[in-house]
């Protein structure tokens, strides 16, 4: 499951956080939510893996997927 997929299944402000805090580490309510919506799966297509030194777990892609989506590309 890509974001896009995940992407209508998160709540709006989970949605406006991703936004608003594009590819930062993600707190542990955000990493819950996206991962129960994308059924527990942690998918290569956005998961990057575990936050080393405080970098975002999410890929480049889903980086650029949220911010092309917050710009209505």
């Amino acid at each position: 499951m890509d974001m896009s997929q995940i992407w209508p299944r998160l709540a709006t402000s989970t949605q406006a956080w991703l936004v608003d805090h594009n590819g930062e580490l993600l707190p542990d309510d955000i990493l819950h939510e996206v991962l129960t919506a994308a059924g527990g799966q942690r998918d290569p297509r956005w998961w990057a893996g575990d936050s080393e030194q405080g970098e975002t777990q999410l890929t480049d892609e889903a980086v650029d997927w949220i911010d092309e989506t917050a710009n209505g590309e």
